[in-house]
């Protein structure tokens, strides 16, 4: 079973994963150059991370067919780190963000995807596609007429390509759109922007160095708060883009896998000399539409990008940015979740509240981590708040027992607990009082002290009260932590000492 598992990943696709990774290979090399200037360190920097952070998560990663490189919601993190100290604190927090990633993943901290509500996901997915279209602004502002003439040949030939017989379908489009646009332009020679005016790509291959930095608590100090933030953001950029993988191909993933995956290839990224990465969601949704799905794409992603920079750069050089702008704007169109738009009418306004509150914040501050904590904070409130509202209490009066029972039904938690009180009527003169709990569950301290509180209330009006019904958790967190059948708790509690 596990051999054939693995076959499959990796051979089951050959001509599909070969084709795809060569795309996503040339799509990378303007990306790592990008991302290597953001952060302020130099363009090889971005290059080998990319190279080596893809070829290990090939072997290593969770989520077959998903590329993972150098990014620039990880290099947003690094760039006061390296004005402040310089590369080889990079390099060194590039190494324990890769330890603190593989502990993650022992601790099983993936599961933790399962809080993450789609409506998270899908403003996730719409950020992104509107930073990966924004990003290809630059190259599109205060240029020359042939350089959109060159844009719009490469979507044309991008969306185009895929509809002619019996070769559309065979070669992925963005690969003939790069191909032939640089043909095109150095056969003309036009003088548009390249890769090459990029920065300087690296002419050897990557040798193992471990950080020139001295192993002091000192430099734990400097790096820790880097490598936390770059760990945890790394992780969600990565477990998010995963999680959007399955849905487009229709299979599963290992998020505990790939946590440590990540990590492993982290630790091997800052012993090359790179600097930290994750999953990439615009290279993984190029590699699953131009027919990539097993690992085989991912590490040929990264070896071809490697030869192209230290082997074949003089050509790589070359490639009009236009292409690649193309390619970019034909992932960021795909990305985002037009059915999402048309849902407005539709769906919750709680749902919506919650997908636009993580759109508006990852474009507004252009950190993944944020917008996904605000949306699933958001989804959580009002969740609590939806089931909250299922809570009721029934109540029944016999006259002749002088007997008032409360039937409780739903959820009882921090949330509901005030609702929980208003139903009781503490004043009402009668001998006994049941509370009936048969239908209901106390999830948490707040919940026992609701309880507490009705219970005593009572009992200071005169009333026995008993409580029937109570389900084996919501037992033993009263149990625990009630305190109305616990005389010296409440004289403790009412002494006020």
């Amino acid at each position: 079973m596990l051999l054939h598992s693995t076959k499959a990943d990796w051979l089951g696709n050959l001509r599909g994963d070969i084709l795809a990774g060569l795309v996503v290979a040339l799509a990378l090399i303007p990306e790592a150059i990008a991302f290597s200037i953001i952060a302020g360190v130099d363009p090889k920097v971005g290059l080998y991370a990319s190279f080596c952070i893809a070829v290990i998560i090939a072997f290593v990663g969770g989520r077959p067919g998903m590329i993972s490189a150098a990014t620039g919601a990880m290099a947003l993190l690094m760039v006061t780190l390296v004005k402040e100290h310089g590369l080889q604190y990079l390099l060194a927090a590039t190494l324990l963000t890769g330890v603190i990633q593989i502990v993650m993943g022992y601790l099983q901290l993936g599961s933790l995807m399962s809080f993450v509500s789609r409506s998270v996901i899908t403003g996730f997915v719409n950020a992104l596609a509107i930073l990966i279209f924004m990003a290809q602004l630059p190259e599109l502002t205060n240029v020359t007429w042939q350089v959109y003439a060159m844009t719009a040949a490469g979507l044309a030939i991008i969306y185009l390509f895929p509809h002619l017989p019996k070769i559309g379908k065979s070669i992925p489009s963005p690969l003939i759109c790069i191909l032939s646009l640089t043909a095109f332009s150095i056969a003309v020679g036009l003088d548009i922007r390249t890769v090459g005016d990029m920065g300087e790509l690296p002419d050897t291959l990557p040798i193992f160095l471990w950080p020139d930095v001295p192993l002091t608590w000192e430099t734990l100090q400097i790096i820790l708060p880097y490598s936390a933030a770059l760990a945890v953001v790394g992780l969600l950029e990565s477990l998010m883009t995963a999680t959007i993988v399955d849905g487009l191909t229709d299979t599963h993933s290992d998020k505990n896998r790939e946590c440590k995956g990540q990590g492993i290839a982290n630790v091997g990224s800052g012993l090359l000399g790179g600097m930290a990465g994750c999953a990439m969601i615009g290279q993984s949704v190029i590699n699953v539409k131009s027919g990539g799905r097993g690992r085989l794409s991912t590490l040929v992603a990264g070896s071809v990008l490697l030869i192209l920079v230290v082997f074949l750069n003089d050509w790589v050089a070359r490639i009009p940015m236009a292409a690649l702008v193309a390619v970019m704007i034909m992932v960021s169109i795909g990305t985002f979740d037009w059915q999402s738009i048309r849902n407005l009418k539709k769906y919750p306004l709680s749902t919506n509240v919650v997908m636009i509150s993580t759109v508006v914040v990852v474009v507004w501050t252009h950190n993944l981590a944020f917008g996904v904590f605000v949306g699933v904070l958001l989804a959580s409130l009002f969740f609590a708040n939806k089931v909250s509202h299922f809570m009721y209490v029934e109540t029944t009066l016999d006259e002749s027992r002088s007997l008032r029972t409360y039937r409780v039904h739903g959820q009882v938690f921090f949330n509901s607990t005030a609702k929980f009180l208003d139903h009781f009527d503490f004043k009402e003169a009668v001998e006994r009082i049941v509370i009936d709990l048969n239908r209901a569950h106390f999830w948490d301290i707040s919940a026992v002290h609701a309880l507490d509180t009705a219970v005593i209330k009572f009992r200071r009006e005169g009333a026995i009260v008993e409580l029937i019904g109570l389900n084996e958790a919501t037992e033993t967190i009263v149990d625990r932590f009630g305190i109305h059948d616990k005389p010296e708790e409440i004289e403790r509690v009412l002494g006020g000492h």
